[in-house]
């Protein structure tokens, strides 16, 4: 089947991966754009945990300003290479990532950079409900670990359910465009603006 130059192109420019890979994700799907930028993130998924150690200092710092300018982010995502950072798949990622920020405004990237001294707020507050239930201490550290991750889930961007599609986490996002675009990609600092309320980010 001969695909044409320029779909082959299309289909790098969106995901950053190969030429020889883009062409032969063309011919399996019979020239389908759509179908090979979802062959190509499939194929890459398994291969995507191993970039994670890989060091990313390129990037973008992308701004997003909500309807009606009273809502503000300021995003830097990190990726290995300029050249990934320029493809329509980084950037869409990079716009999805501040979106989430502006809705859900987490209060850290991941639960390892949550002030401490607010985690150690939470598991007291924990504690002491569940003490109130008279349980045995191991069904209380159970109790407390349970809400804790909850809590996680709820402040930490990495956790958080995906405002697009609930049914996976912000980390499952990206782990996705590693798989496709076939680089390590990580969240640097943010920074959320609201009209009236202190900032909020991970500087």
């Amino acid at each position: 089947m001969n695909i044409d130059a320029k779909i082959v192109k299309e289909l790098r420019d969106k995901t950053g991966a190969g030429m020889m890979d883009c062409k032969r994700a063309l011919v399996d799907t019979n020239g389908d754009l759509e179908k090979a930028v979802e062959a190509l993130r499939k194929a890459g998924v398994a291969k995507a945990a191993n970039k994670g150690t890989r060091s990313a200092k390129e990037g973008l710092v992308f701004s997003y300003i909500h309807h009606g300018g009273r809502l503000g982010v300021l995003l830097e995502v990190n990726c290995e290479t300029d050249f990934v950072a320029k493809t329509d798949g980084f950037k869409e990622l990079v716009h999805n990532l501040a979106i989430q920020i502006a809705a859900t405004n987490p209060v850290s990237v991941s639960r390892e950079q949550v002030p401490e001294e607010l985690v150690k707020s939470e598991e007291d507050i924990y504690t002491e409900q569940a003490k109130n239930s008279k349980k045995p201490d191991k069904v209380i550290e159970k109790i407390v670990s349970g809400k804790m991750d909850k809590y996680f889930q709820e402040i930490c961007l990495l956790e958080q359910p995906f405002i697009k599609d609930p049914d996976k986490i912000v980390k499952d996002l990206i782990t996705e465009s590693i798989a496709t675009l076939g680089e390590n990609i990580s969240v640097g600092r943010y920074i959320r603006y609201a009209v009236g309320e202190s900032n909020n980010g991970q500087q």
